[in-house]
């Protein structure tokens, strides 16, 4: 399974709460908008994503698991 982080830029208010709690996810570029360092998501940080995706005030983050390929 591949897991990845998604960010709905159209949503997202640029708070910084994501890549302020958790970097080695979430990072942000010289504007000051995330972006997902860690692509596709180990199954090690599975669960501190699940907290991004939830402290969002925004509703920006989901997470999105697929079927991987061979």
């Amino acid at each position: 399974m591949d897991r990845h982080l998604m960010i709905d830029r159209g949503a997202c208010a640029g708070h910084g709460l994501c890549y302020g709690a958790a970097p080695e996810i979430v990072d942000c570029d010289d504007q000051g908008d995330p972006v997902v360092v860690a692509d596709p998501l180990p199954e090690s940080l599975l669960d501190r994503a699940g907290s991004l995706v939830r402290g969002c005030p925004e509703r920006a983050l989901t997470l999105r698991v697929s079927e991987g390929h061979n």
